[in-house]
């Protein structure tokens, strides 16, 4: 038996909304719905005002199309049903109702259900509903296929419609939860368009939605969308998402399919905007940003372009090249929420310009951006020597949620960290923990400052509790596991959890590092260095460079050593792990 689809109402209604071009203001009917004359204007409504819709109500119409596309049923059945109070028009209750009944508001199902039968005592379909939700039995329909092939169906009886129709499907499909059950339905609705590409790009995005976690749904994927471009050769739409599959498999192979693709068509900027997605995802900073560099001067007034060129040379910590674009970019006023700004006083924290970060974050507008600064600015106070002012600022800012209060302790006990009072960073931690149990990320602090202060008990402890509280944290069981590696001589429960956090996120530098760490304490030296030249490939740290030295001096390769730890140190001189890991192994 194939599975049923309990959202049926909910994706054939969404399709239909999607589908909907209402000439002259006026609403179209449902796929599959025989157009209705309209009922008489109700008292107090003139003809006009029956035939005609206000800008009030086609913006509730608005808010109802939105409210489906963003999987929000419930709204788009309110907004629906309340045109259809104004309007009196049996077509807007019966869609309140139907996509109240996908979305489970029995309540205004009814309401809607008993409008629409007074608009139209002929609908039996309303007479149904009303009985049996009066009776408490629920009812929602019982086969989407022949809704949406209705629906598909009248799109294809007006041509070009069809192309839409198969390009919003899938939007229509969001909320069923089993993503392969989806796709063999798209692959069945496609099945009497072969020559459609939409209808093949749907079974590409069908596949896709899947995760592309088997051969089969990535075979079904690459063949659909190859289709697609036979259909429609040089279509974007296709091409960008083929790259999206491909990526999946290896990013190497999405690059070399773009490039291939950019040599047809050199100038067109959707795709030249996914090979600088694709570059940075291959940690390729310097090539997407010639790209960008080359986009900016055919359009020298697209500020977007700039901008990402300067998040690109902050990544490659080229901070001059970074502030003089951003600063460009602020004289022009471009962005919002202070994002400029914020990026600004980054830069100057970064080359250690304290006094004029703080003035930066202060200049920092309020907001979401602007509470960050706020913290950021005591942090430069504490950087400045200015403790006790810091304190006193951080005490008089205006946390509101309990958020905001346990961002102000994490800070004020940061402060003290940095100041070397790891004694006063930990009672800070304890007592904001106490007055907010089970916060993770007091946790994860308070267990950090404990082990500075070598109470390791501790530090298991808050770091177990974390584990519990956050079970597919791969974070938490990463700490939990580097601690036991590290720290105690359960080298292998230790690596288990490393493993586990491996599995979440097997790209992560510092678990790649953890696992590297781990085989070498194991006196696995080869892998050990497999995985912590992995790391620093994804991240050039300090602390991940101590360990593969150490790893390196280890296997008798002690030049190679002292190389990468000496580059390192030209970078982060003062890095503790560093020092302490260079001046033990060559004193």
């Amino acid at each position: 038996m194939e599975r049923p689809y309990p959202s049926t109402f909910l994706a054939a209604a969404t399709l239909a909304a999607l589908l909907a071009v209402a000439p002259q203001g006026m609403a179209q009917p449902l796929a599959g719905e025989a157009p209705q004359s309209r009922s008489p204007a109700s008292p107090g409504q003139t003809a006009g005002q029956a035939g005609e819709l206000s800008a009030e109500v086609m913006y509730r119409l608005l808010v109802g199309d939105i409210a489906l596309q963003r999987g929000d049923p419930a709204l788009a059945a309110r907004a629906y049903y309340e045109v259809a109070k104004d309007v009196r028009d049996p077509r807007f209750a019966r869609r309140a109702t139907e996509i109240a009944l996908a979305a489970r508001q029995r309540t205004l199902a009814l309401d809607a259900a008993t409008l629409w039968s007074e608009l139209d005592p002929t609908a039996e379909r309303a007479k149904q509903v009303v009985a049996g939700l009066k009776s408490g039995g629920d009812f929602r329909a019982s086969d989407l296929r022949a809704d949406l092939e209705r629906a598909l169906a009248d799109a294809a009886a007006s041509g070009p419609r069809l192309g839409e129709a198969f390009m919003e499907l899938n939007r229509a499909l969001a909320s069923e939860p089993d993503k392969s059950a989806t796709l063999k339905l798209v692959q069945s609705l496609a099945q009497p368009y072969p020559n459609n590409p939409e209808a093949q790009l749907a079974i590409a995005l069908a596949a896709y939605n899947t995760g592309l976690v088997d051969f089969e749904s990535s075979t079904i994927a690459l063949q659909a969308i190859d289709r697609a471009l036979a259909l429609k050769p040089g279509w974007e739409q296709a091409i960008l998402l083929k790259v999206e599959i491909l990526s999946k498999q290896s990013m190497d192979r999405a690059a070399d399919y773009l490039v291939e693709a950019l040599r047809t068509t050199p100038d067109a900027k959707p795709l030249q905007s996914a090979l600088v997605q694709v570059r940075i995802q291959q940690k390729r900073y310097g090539e997407a940003s010639t790209i960008l560099q080359k986009l900016l001067e055919k359009d020298p007034g697209n500020h977007e372009y700039e901008f990402g060129i300067a998040m690109l040379a902050m990544q490659t910590k080229d901070w001059a090249k970074a502030e003089r674009l951003l600063e460009e970019l602020n004289r022009v006023g471009y962005g919002d929420d202070g994002v400029v700004e914020s990026y600004l006083a980054q830069v100057a924290e970064e080359t250690g310009r304290y006094e004029l970060a703080l003035e930066r974050f202060r200049a920092v507008p309020d907001g979401e951006r602007g509470w960050y600064a706020k913290l950021r600015a005591a942090a430069m106070l504490g950087k400045l020597g200015r403790l006790d002012e810091a304190r006193r600022y951080l005490a008089d800012l205006p946390a509101v949620t309990r958020e905001q209060k346990v961002q102000v302790q994490q800070v004020t006990a940061q402060l003290y960290r940095d100041a070397g009072n790891n004694k006063a960073a930990y009672d800070i931690l304890e007592r904001a923990l106490a007055e907010y149990p089970d916060d993770p990320d007091l946790l994860y602090d308070l267990a950090m400052v404990a082990e500075k202060l070598d109470r390791i008990d501790v530090l298991e402890a808050k770091l177990t509790r974390l584990v519990e509280l956050k079970p597919s944290s791969a974070h938490a069981l990463n700490a939990l596991g580097y601690t036991l590696v590290d720290r105690t001589a359960r080298v292998n429960e230790g690596l288990a959890l490393i493993q586990r956090a491996l599995a979440l996120a097997p790209d992560d530098p510092f678990i790649l590092d953890s696992v590297g760490w781990a085989q070498y304490r194991l006196g696995k030296l080869d892998e050990a260095e497999k995985y912590l030249r992995q790391a620093m490939e994804q991240r050039p740290d300090p602390e991940i460079a101590a360990h593969l030295g150490e790893v390196l001096w280890a296997k008798g390769e002690r030049a190679l050593a002292q190389d990468l730890w000496q580059s390192q140190l030209k970078n982060a001189p003062d890095n503790a792990v560093l020092l302490e890991t260079v001046r033990r192994l060559t004193r």
